[in-house]
């Protein structure tokens, strides 16, 4: 006993001293930026905004993660290609016959519009056929067979799109009245960007109203509570949580729409990288907490972009712009090290106590 509690105190120390190692790093890489100046504040500026576009794409995404594993304790790794398919279908068979068409620059909103209406349903459509084929057979099962389907499914997905509209990337039409840039305390910020940032405050406001004050929302709320009491209260779970996987896809569905308006290109693998980033983002604002998720994707989105920068080129760091992924791949091993529970997981367990 004595012997195991020495491990345990070993343990800790280890892990106390590889905290102060990462914050000199990033103390030592700060100030060494700070000192060189190598970049004008218009520059920063535009790393934020950049970093809050993104940042966006990915609490819309992350809130898929946590709708889901608040009412089936699930990690969904397919969600990301929920993300995929809508977009990438919608590019296919709607935007790409739009824009040669010229009907999106004539009537860029109703376009955009229509292009949306098609993301949302298709990742409505693909969420709830892999929610009532792959998972809801296995809800009795261990968790670990759930997370090895879910796996599974996101591998299938990647393949049948790629089978079915090829494996080459596609661009996404620019439209012309997105193109160009808009003022801003002294810098440009590129109109597209702003339309990302305006369309997720919009989704994030209409999902809070759903589920705050709707009787759907509640029963949601309820299923994520304790199943069995919302069972006896007259709610219908299956039907509830096939209504929270296609919540979760409709956000995606315009999370992939404002991804093809940055990137202006989709392909059958744009869902694995985001999706990862997506769920690092739910983790890190704590899994299950919406708010949580969309705390996240904001954070991680600025880290991501302004990281590099600040942190890396300080440290003398090669290539350091290319180390994005590497930054919101260790991000995540460092939250489920130090504060696996998140940034809001304690409070409302202790909200839940």
């Amino acid at each position: 006993m004595r012997a195991r509690l020495q491990d345990i105190d070993t343990i800790g120390v280890i892990l106390w001293l590889f905290r102060a190692a990462i914050v000199v790093l990033v103390l030592w890489g700060t100030t060494a930026t700070i000192i060189s100046n190598p970049y004008s504040t218009r520059q920063w500026l535009d790393f934020l905004v950049f970093g809050i576009a993104q940042g966006s794409m990915y609490a819309l995404i992350a809130i898929g993660y946590t709708l889901v594993y608040g009412v089936l304790f699930m990690i969904n790794f397919a969600h990301g290609e929920f993300f995929m398919s809508g977009i990438l279908t919608a590019t296919v068979f709607l935007a790409g016959p739009m824009a040669s068409s010229g009907f999106l620059d004539r009537h860029p909103i109703l376009g955009l519009l229509a292009i949306a209406v098609v993301s949302i349903v298709i990742s409505i459509g693909i969420a709830v056929l892999t929610e009532r084929i792959a998972y809801r057979p296995l809800r009795k099962a261990p968790r670990l067979v759930p997370l090895i389907t879910a796996i599974g499914a996101s591998f299938f997905w990647q393949n049948f799109f790629r089978g079915l509209l090829g494996s080459e990337h596609k661009p996404f039409p620019l439209m012309q009245s997105l193109a160009g840039t808009i003022p801003f305390l002294g810098t440009a910020i590129l109109k597209s960007h702003v339309v990302v940032i305006i369309a997720t405050i919009i989704m994030l406001i209409g999902l809070n109203f759903f589920i705050m004050r709707t009787k759907t929302g509640k029963a949601i709320r309820s299923v994520a509570e304790d199943k069995d009491i919302a069972s006896l209260m007259g709610i219908d779970v299956d039907r509830t949580i096939t209504i929270t996987f296609a919540t979760g896809a409709a956000m995606a569905g315009v999370a992939g729409v404002l991804y093809a308006l940055v990137f202006r290109q989709v392909h059958f693998f744009m869902g694995f990288i985001p999706g990862i980033k997506a769920f690092t983002a739910a983790v890190l604002g704590g899994i299950g907490s919406i708010p949580g998720a969309a705390i996240g994707g904001f954070f991680l989105g600025m880290f991501e972009s302004v990281g590099p920068s600040l942190f890396l080129q300080g440290l003398g760091i090669p290539a350091f712009n290319q180390l994005k992924d590497v930054i919101a791949f260790t991000m995540l091993v460092f939250i489920l090290i130090f504060r696996p529970q998140g940034i809001l997981g304690e409070r409302l367990a202790e909200k839940k106590a």
